[in-house]
């Protein structure tokens, strides 16, 4: 079975960066991708990368965030001019689907699998 693991995360003043990377991927046979959830909130799709480097993004990221994929299929999530309400548990996830990796309230049983995440914290 697949097992994902994310680094990257820790706490950054708000308009600085982060880089994320999740390793564990398999490619060419799922879309990869990243969803947070903050306390409280629904899960979030935030990116999703295909096995040719097409990329989507959500809305409240695209300008700051850049997913890539490199040759070992390590999956990166950069993140640029972060804020505060990007703070989440960030998670990366393999997916059958790009649709559902992007959606609102991310439907954790349609994914083929999802890390434990990593903590993100910006400060205001």
């Amino acid at each position: 079975q697949v097992q994902l693991v994310e680094s990257g995360g820790g706490s950054v003043q708000s308009g600085g960066a982060l880089r994320l990377s999740c390793v564990g991927g398999v490619g060419g046979v799922w879309y990869m991708g990243w969803f947070r959830q903050a306390p409280g909130k629904e899960r979030e799709g935030v990116a999703v990368i295909d096995s040719n480097g097409s990329t989507m993004y959500a809305d409240s990221v695209k300008g700051r965030f850049t997913i890539s994929q490199d040759r070992d299929h390590t999956v990166y999530l950069r993140m640029d001019s972060l804020k505060p309400e990007d703070t989440a548990m960030y998670h990366c996830a393999a997916s059958i689907r790009p649709d559902w990796l992007l959606s609102r309230g991310v439907p954790l049983n349609r994914l083929v699998t999802w890390g434990q995440g990593t903590q993100v914290t910006v400060i205001s």
